[in-house]
């Protein structure tokens, strides 16, 4: 074994290793038929002697198979097509031998999630989905006996309901899966070992399950068959002597279809050939096939259901209407403001909305319902729900969360509405909407990751890092909120009430969907990336050993209760390159300059609006955002060997602010073409620029700076470079001394210093853009002045709104 591969091996938890190890054996026990071939009680008893760490107790009819389990784990790469044909030769079992292997999940969530528009209904549509990944489809393998999943222990009683669904669907799948098989279930997406011979069953059950329960979603799944070899050295052709193996590499790897499948020669040419040939070559394959299936083709060879024809409800000219897609109504909501109608989707997403967010006031009409009696949406919890747990396991973070010690329980709600959430935010009446989404992940695994157990222990610490950086994020810049001035109909009855001012949409392997109060967006932004790097460089956090826990807590089920970083871990992420020096990457010049050590970072898009913003549109805008940012870090690393995570973000007062995309829009009225070429914003930003960024903000608005002069200078960048220079300088020498220096230090010198190291003038307020093209110029102000009425001061930021007194004080108790 190369030092390579023996550090990767290294690296990667015992747990992982033992769990792939045991989904091996059980498949090359069971057999290639849908029948195993020894009894299933002996399979059983492997299992569990394994989990125990007792091989000595293994029954000896099925020794034959873990010993092959533990052999595929411990070959060496072979250099030769000879060193790998004597593979299939000394062990026979493992080029024989098939497993199968699938991959699914829900696709296009955005169509399903964002074609209601309130809410309740959206939170529903995402914790369906949501519930089915993480819940449902581990049920299928019996996840609830694996401390890997949590959320399936807490409920044993629903885990048996799905498997008698999957058993009277699906005869004999049930019995034929074990919570080892799972490689990965996060962020919609399940990849899964099974007994070959049922592959198409397993792919099938996933897409019904998710039809089953929410009628119109749209999910996809594929599986195959692959020999045991091909889990460690990747596609191989039958016979062996047929396949193209390093040898033929080495002489064809200047061609131009063999760089596009393996990459442009780079280094060391065998270590090149790795990285393709492995088991990520078979995930790419179901990838394949995956999207294919998805796009609506039919497989050779497989009977299975065809995909053309999408989920679908059909209505009536003359038949009530739901009030989003269109839909047959079904139902009335009597109880509700408005009295709307529902369609069976659109109440099935109100009533998992209302009970995913403990909130059972208005469901009493849909438990009358006959037609959801066959519909049941339990288990569902809340983000929100595991916020609590996990603060719970930090007094650092609840004190700054919490400081009146109020239990959060029994007294803190979810937001009910956009409006709930804008009334915590500085001015009210507005939100941010934060859309992550991590760097550089297909290139890191395509690199790195080469075996069924780094996958496992990649997606889980990966998910873990997410969802806690989360937690920390809004802990830190957050607080309980007291709600004033809520009277409307939707919120009758909630003035004067406590909640939890954000709203979780969803936490997805390495994506991130928030609403929160608009004041504090960047800043949770910025401490979401910060944290998901330093999580993962720390090596933390892991899942903690089992221990009792209430009913369905756990959330992703991975160590929420449990900070144990462990460093060796965290060194696969950092970067081992020379790195270049923080002048040439960030505009900000400040002393303290970090510099991002992480291969993986995120990346973050998020829109300030008004709370009456249509979620729809915003959601659209904020994507955009998100992409413009995931753009700016592909270059900086291209550039500079910045890996970073980046920020773009846009304040829209007003819905009718865009017309079209905000490329066109910043493009159109906000680049000046000539010479020099003007850009009237600054972003995308780095992490350590947006830090920069709040801090100049926040320094105006200490300085009471007048907002009238503010807007002047805004309004002449527009004229050229030479007008705003002269109209900056003129409006600093009218300000008093203390005001000017202030001015001069967190502007002028953290901002708008030359390039040329020997020039001791400034820009101000522009910044210069090298370029192949000439120099462009480039100015903060516009973003300044955009954040001016959502950035605090200090002595508002020590007294938070929704602070003064504790719910207990306030009610008369204590």
């Amino acid at each position: 074994m190369d030092d390579m591969q023996r550090k990767q091996s290294t690296n990667q938890p015992e747990e992982s290793r033992q769990q792939v190890m045991i989904a091996i054996a059980w498949c090359l026990a069971w057999g290639d038929e849908r029948e195993p071939q020894y009894p299933l009680s002996t399979l059983q008893r492997m299992v569990q002697a394994l989990r125990a760490g007792k091989p000595d107790r293994v029954p000896s009819e099925v020794q034959s198979h873990v010993e092959n389990a533990r052999q595929l784990n411990q070959l060496d790469y072979p250099k030769t097509l000879t060193d790998l044909k004597a593979y299939t030769e000394t062990y026979p079992q493992l080029w024989q031998s098939q497993i199968g292997l699938v991959y699914g999940g829900a696709t296009k969530i955005k169509q399903y999630v964002f074609e209601a528009a309130k809410l309740p209904d959206i939170r529903g549509a995402s914790a369906l989905l949501d519930r089915i990944n993480l819940v449902d489809l581990p049920a299928f393998f019996q996840a609830e006996q694996s401390s890997r999943f949590q959320q399936c222990r807490n409920e044993p009683e629903y885990c048996s309901e799905v498997r008698a669904w999957l058993e009277q669907d699906f005869p004999g799948l049930s019995q034929a899966l074990i919570p080892e098989l799972i490689i990965y279930s996060t962020g919609g997406n399940l990849l899964a070992f099974c007994p070959p011979a049922y592959g198409q069953d397993l792919a099938n059950a996933i897409e019904k399950r998710y039809t089953q329960e929410t009628l119109t979603a749209n999910s996809c799944a594929v599986g195959d068959r692959f020999r045991l070899l091909e889990l460690r050295f990747g596609r191989l052709n039958d016979p062996i002597d047929q396949t193209n193996w390093y040898e033929w590499y080495q002489q064809n790897r200047d061609h131009s279809l063999v760089q596009a499948y393996y990459g442009k020669p780079d280094g060391d040419a065998f270590e090149q050939f790795q990285s393709r040939k492995n088991f990520n070559e078979l995930v790419t394959q179901l990838a394949i096939r995956f999207n294919q299936r998805r796009a609506g083709q039919d497989m050779p060879g497989e009977e299975r259901p065809t995909r053309r024809y999408p989920p679908m409800l059909e209505t009536h000219p003359y038949l009530h209407r739901d009030e989003t897609e269109r839909r047959s109504a079904v139902q009335r909501a009597n109880r509700l403001p408005g009295e709307p109608w529902f369609s069976d989707v659109l109440a099935r997403k109100r009533v998992a909305g209302q009970k995913s967010k403990r909130d059972n006031q208005n469901t009493a009409w849909f438990d009358q319902a006959n037609w959801l009696d066959d519909w049941e949406p339990e288990p569902l919890e809340s983000w929100v729900s595991q916020f609590e747990r996990f603060l719970a396991a930090h007094p650092d973070l609840i004190r700054q969360y919490n400081p009146n010690n109020q239990p959060l329980e029994e007294d803190s709600k979810e937001a009910r509405s956009l409006r709930e959430i804008g009334n915590a935010s500085t001015p009210t009446g507005f939100v941010a909407y934060i859309y992550a989404d991590g760097n550089n992940m297909g290139g890191y695994i395509q690199k790195n990751i080469k075996t069924p157990e780094a996958y496992q222990s990649f997606s889980d610490r990966v998910s873990e890092a997410t969802e806690h950086s989360v937690y920390r994020a809004l802990a830190q810049h957050l607080s309980l909120h007291r709600l004033k001035g809520i009277d409307d109909a939707e919120t009758n009855g909630r003035d004067g009430k406590w909640i939890h001012p954000f709203e979780i949409l969803t936490i997805g392997g390495d994506d991130v969907l928030l609403m929160v109060p608009a004041h504090k967006a960047l800043a949770i932004a910025q401490t979401l990336s910060e944290q998901f790097e330093q999580i993962l460089l720390a090596g933390g956090p892991h899942p903690p050993a089992p221990s009792p826990s209430p009913p369905f807590a756990g959330g992703w089920g991975k160590g929420e209760l449990c900070q144990s970083p462990s460093p060796d871990l965290g060194e696969g992420f950092r970067v081992r390159d020379q790195l270049r020096p923080p002048q040439d990457i960030h505009r900000y010049r400040a002393d303290g300059t970090p510099v991002s050590r992480c291969q993986l970072s995120m990346s973050v898009g998020v829109l300030i609006t008004a709370e009456d913003t249509p979620i729809y549109y915003a959601e659209k805008l904020v994507s955009q955002l998100l992409k413009s940012a995931k753009k700016k870090a592909k270059q900086l690393k291209k550039d500079v060997m910045y890996y970073g995570g980046t920020i773009d973000f846009l304040v829209m007062k007003s819905v009718t602010m865009l017309s079209s995309s905000i490329e066109d829009f910043r493009q159109s009225g906000l680049v000046i073409e000539g010479k020099p070429k003007l850009k009237l914003y600054g972003a995308p930003y780095t992490l350590h620029e947006i830090g920069g960024l709040l801090k100049t903000a926040k320094a105006l608005k200490e300085a009471d700076f007048p907002r009238s002069q503010l807007y002047q200078i805004r309004s002449l960048l527009e004229q050229g470079k030479h007008t705003a220079i002269l109209n900056y300088r003129y409006f600093r020498a009218r300000l008093a001394e203390d005001k000017q220096s202030l001015l001069r230090n967190e502007f002028e010198n953290a901002w708008c210093q030359p390039k040329n190291p020997n020039n001791s003038g400034n820009l101000a307020p522009w910044m210069s853009l090298l370029s192949a093209g000439g120099t462009t110029y480039e100015t903060i102000w516009r973003e300044l002045v955009d954040l001016y009425p959502f950035t605090e001061t200090s002595q508002e930021q020590s007294h938070p709104p929704g602070q003064v007194e504790s719910p207990a004080t306030a009610s008369g108790e204590g």
